[in-house]
Protein backbone atom coordinates (compact mmCIF):
# COMPACT_ATOMS: atom_id res chain seq x y z
CA UNK A 1 0.00 0.00 0.00
CA UNK A 2 2.96 2.40 0.47
CA UNK A 3 4.58 1.50 -2.22
CA UNK A 4 1.50 2.61 -4.14
CA UNK A 5 0.55 5.88 -2.92
CA UNK A 6 4.53 6.19 -3.49
CA UNK A 7 4.15 5.33 -7.11
CA UNK A 8 1.41 7.56 -7.17
CA UNK A 9 2.62 10.36 -5.96
CA UNK A 10 5.88 10.45 -7.94
CA UNK A 11 3.02 10.00 -10.82
CA UNK A 12 1.77 13.36 -10.00
CA UNK A 13 4.83 15.11 -9.34
CA UNK A 14 6.14 13.66 -12.37
CA UNK A 15 3.00 15.28 -14.21
CA UNK A 16 2.93 18.90 -12.20
CA UNK A 17 6.11 20.32 -14.85
CA UNK A 18 3.57 19.54 -17.77
CA UNK A 19 1.34 20.89 -16.85
CA UNK A 20 3.32 24.18 -15.70
CA UNK A 21 4.82 24.86 -19.28
CA UNK A 22 1.41 24.17 -20.83
CA UNK A 23 -0.12 26.84 -18.86
CA UNK A 24 2.95 29.43 -19.55
CA UNK A 25 2.07 28.50 -23.09
CA UNK A 26 -1.32 29.49 -23.12
CA UNK A 27 -0.35 32.76 -20.94
CA UNK A 28 1.93 33.40 -23.79
CA UNK A 29 -0.48 33.13 -26.51
CA UNK A 30 -3.21 35.45 -25.37
CA UNK A 31 -0.48 38.38 -24.91
CA UNK A 32 0.57 38.06 -28.69
CA UNK A 33 -2.85 37.93 -29.70
CA UNK A 34 -3.80 41.51 -27.88
CA UNK A 35 -0.68 43.02 -29.39
CA UNK A 36 -1.66 41.39 -33.07
CA UNK A 37 -5.49 43.15 -32.15
CA UNK A 38 -4.12 46.41 -31.19
CA UNK A 39 -1.94 46.61 -34.09
CA UNK A 40 -4.91 45.98 -36.24
CA UNK A 41 -7.19 48.43 -34.42
CA UNK A 42 -4.38 50.80 -35.08
CA UNK A 43 -4.00 50.43 -38.72
CA UNK A 44 -7.88 50.47 -38.72
CA UNK A 45 -7.62 53.74 -37.17
CA UNK A 46 -5.02 54.92 -39.79
CA UNK A 47 -6.89 54.00 -42.31
CA UNK A 48 -10.59 55.83 -40.97
CA UNK A 49 -8.12 58.59 -40.52
CA UNK A 50 -6.90 58.84 -44.31
CA UNK A 51 -10.45 59.00 -46.25
CA UNK A 52 -11.79 60.79 -43.83
CA UNK A 53 -9.09 63.02 -45.13
CA UNK A 54 -9.44 61.70 -48.77
CA UNK A 55 -13.38 62.52 -48.21
CA UNK A 56 -12.47 66.25 -47.14
CA UNK A 57 -10.17 66.82 -49.77
CA UNK A 58 -13.15 65.43 -52.69
CA UNK A 59 -15.26 67.95 -50.88
CA UNK A 60 -13.35 70.36 -51.29
CA UNK A 61 -12.39 69.68 -54.75
CA UNK A 62 -15.89 69.68 -55.48
CA UNK A 63 -16.91 72.78 -54.07
CA UNK A 64 -14.01 74.18 -56.01
CA UNK A 65 -15.02 72.95 -59.25
CA UNK A 66 -18.62 74.45 -58.95
CA UNK A 67 -17.35 77.39 -58.21
CA UNK A 68 -15.14 77.47 -61.48
CA UNK A 69 -17.99 76.19 -63.25
CA UNK A 70 -20.12 79.43 -61.71
CA UNK A 71 -17.96 81.54 -62.80
CA UNK A 72 -17.38 80.67 -66.55
CA UNK A 73 -20.68 80.07 -66.96
CA UNK A 74 -21.20 83.78 -65.81
CA UNK A 75 -18.49 84.77 -67.98
CA UNK A 76 -19.47 82.73 -71.31
CA UNK A 77 -23.13 85.07 -70.84
CA UNK A 78 -21.41 88.24 -70.03
CA UNK A 79 -18.95 87.68 -73.18
CA UNK A 80 -22.01 86.63 -75.31
CA UNK A 81 -24.05 89.80 -73.47
CA UNK A 82 -21.78 92.27 -74.06
CA UNK A 83 -19.54 90.96 -76.99
CA UNK A 84 -20.53 93.66 -79.32
CA UNK A 85 -19.19 96.60 -76.29
CA UNK A 86 -15.35 96.59 -78.08
CA UNK A 87 -17.00 97.73 -81.56
CA UNK A 88 -19.91 100.17 -80.37
CA UNK A 89 -16.78 102.05 -78.49
CA UNK A 90 -15.00 102.12 -81.79
CA UNK A 91 -17.96 103.48 -82.84
CA UNK A 92 -18.62 106.51 -80.78
CA UNK A 93 -15.98 108.88 -81.94
CA UNK A 94 -17.81 108.22 -85.37
CA UNK A 95 -21.55 108.96 -83.86
CA UNK A 96 -19.44 112.40 -82.13
CA UNK A 97 -18.60 113.34 -85.60
CA UNK A 98 -21.77 113.34 -86.94
CA UNK A 99 -23.07 115.16 -83.84
CA UNK A 100 -20.93 117.56 -84.37
CA UNK A 101 -21.48 117.73 -88.39
CA UNK A 102 -25.39 118.26 -87.59
CA UNK A 103 -24.93 121.40 -85.39
CA UNK A 104 -23.34 122.99 -87.69
CA UNK A 105 -25.16 122.04 -91.17
CA UNK A 106 -27.30 124.93 -91.01
CA UNK A 107 -24.58 127.74 -90.25
CA UNK A 108 -22.50 126.07 -93.17
CA UNK A 109 -21.93 127.63 -96.20
CA UNK A 110 -19.16 126.07 -97.88
CA UNK A 111 -21.19 123.11 -99.57
CA UNK A 112 -17.80 121.63 -100.41
CA UNK A 113 -16.22 121.84 -97.14
CA UNK A 114 -19.62 120.03 -95.51
CA UNK A 115 -19.36 117.07 -98.23
CA UNK A 116 -15.20 116.62 -97.60
CA UNK A 117 -16.29 116.39 -93.54
CA UNK A 118 -19.24 114.45 -94.22
CA UNK A 119 -16.92 112.02 -96.69
CA UNK A 120 -14.07 111.98 -93.45
CA UNK A 121 -16.62 110.61 -91.14
CA UNK A 122 -17.97 108.17 -93.75
CA UNK A 123 -14.16 106.77 -94.57
CA UNK A 124 -13.58 106.48 -90.79
CA UNK A 125 -16.53 104.72 -90.27
CA UNK A 126 -15.04 102.06 -93.37
CA UNK A 127 -12.16 101.91 -91.41
CA UNK A 128 -13.94 100.87 -88.48
CA UNK A 129 -15.85 98.49 -90.07
CA UNK A 130 -13.06 96.99 -92.31
CA UNK A 131 -10.72 96.70 -89.33
CA UNK A 132 -13.58 94.20 -87.90
CA UNK A 133 -13.59 92.10 -90.96
CA UNK A 134 -16.32 93.93 -92.43
CA UNK A 135 -16.17 94.32 -95.96
CA UNK A 136 -18.33 95.97 -98.82
CA UNK A 137 -18.72 93.79 -102.01
CA UNK A 138 -17.73 94.88 -105.28
CA UNK A 139 -20.85 93.36 -107.57
CA UNK A 140 -21.18 95.67 -110.67
CA UNK A 141 -19.61 94.30 -113.23
CA UNK A 142 -19.29 90.47 -112.09
CA UNK A 143 -21.34 87.96 -113.16
CA UNK A 144 -24.52 87.45 -111.32
CA UNK A 145 -24.39 84.65 -108.05
CA UNK A 146 -26.70 84.02 -105.90
CA UNK A 147 -24.03 83.26 -103.09
CA UNK A 148 -23.63 87.14 -102.88
CA UNK A 149 -26.76 89.07 -104.92
CA UNK A 150 -30.41 89.35 -104.65
CA UNK A 151 -31.89 90.30 -108.46
CA UNK A 152 -34.75 92.90 -108.00
CA UNK A 153 -34.81 93.54 -111.45
CA UNK A 154 -33.45 92.63 -114.90
CA UNK A 155 -32.67 95.47 -117.82
CA UNK A 156 -31.76 95.07 -121.54
CA UNK A 157 -27.86 95.75 -121.87
CA UNK A 158 -26.16 94.37 -125.42
CA UNK A 159 -22.78 95.61 -124.02
CA UNK A 160 -22.30 93.05 -121.43
CA UNK A 161 -22.75 88.98 -121.32
CA UNK A 162 -26.41 87.77 -120.00
CA UNK A 163 -27.11 87.65 -116.17
CA UNK A 164 -23.76 90.15 -115.55
CA UNK A 165 -24.60 92.77 -112.35
CA UNK A 166 -25.23 96.23 -114.12
CA UNK A 167 -26.05 98.55 -111.09
CA UNK A 168 -26.58 98.00 -106.93
CA UNK A 169 -29.80 99.07 -105.11
CA UNK A 170 -28.13 98.23 -102.19
CA UNK A 171 -24.48 97.86 -101.57
CA UNK A 172 -23.94 93.94 -100.08
CA UNK A 173 -21.46 93.43 -96.62
CA UNK A 174 -19.37 90.30 -95.85
CA UNK A 175 -18.09 89.75 -92.27
CA UNK A 176 -15.20 87.58 -92.82
CA UNK A 177 -16.08 84.81 -94.65
CA UNK A 178 -19.55 85.21 -94.21
CA UNK A 179 -22.47 87.23 -96.49
CA UNK A 180 -24.24 88.72 -93.69
CA UNK A 181 -26.24 91.56 -96.43
CA UNK A 182 -26.97 90.08 -100.23
CA UNK A 183 -26.59 92.95 -102.77
CA UNK A 184 -29.57 93.97 -104.46
CA UNK A 185 -28.66 94.59 -107.83
CA UNK A 186 -30.16 94.70 -111.25
CA UNK A 187 -28.94 92.43 -113.75
CA UNK A 188 -29.08 92.15 -117.56
CA UNK A 189 -31.53 90.25 -119.15
CA UNK A 190 -30.69 87.43 -121.41
CA UNK A 191 -30.67 88.26 -125.29
CA UNK A 192 -33.48 87.07 -127.57
CA UNK A 193 -32.50 87.70 -130.62
CA UNK A 194 -31.83 84.84 -133.15
CA UNK A 195 -28.82 85.05 -134.52
CA UNK A 196 -29.03 85.25 -138.98
CA UNK A 197 -27.14 82.27 -139.11
CA UNK A 198 -29.78 80.11 -137.32
CA UNK A 199 -32.81 81.19 -139.01
CA UNK A 200 -34.25 78.86 -141.27
CA UNK A 201 -36.61 81.28 -143.36
CA UNK A 202 -33.59 84.27 -143.90
CA UNK A 203 -31.25 81.12 -144.92
CA UNK A 204 -33.84 80.18 -147.56
CA UNK A 205 -34.24 83.38 -148.62
CA UNK A 206 -30.89 84.20 -149.15
CA UNK A 207 -30.50 80.83 -151.49
CA UNK A 208 -33.40 81.68 -153.60
CA UNK A 209 -32.20 85.74 -154.25
CA UNK A 210 -29.13 83.83 -155.56
CA UNK A 211 -30.77 81.92 -157.75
Amino acid sequence: MDSYEKNKTDIKDDQQPDEGIKNQEDENVIPEEKNELNKKDIEISKLEKEVAELKDRFLRKAAEFENYKRRSENDQINLIKYAAESFIIKLLPIVDDMERSLQHIDSAKDVDSLKEGLKLVYDKLLKVLDDQGVKKLDSVGKPFDVAYHEALMQRKDNSVEPHTVLDELEKGYMYKDKVIRHAKVVVSEESTEVPIESNPDKTNNKETSKK
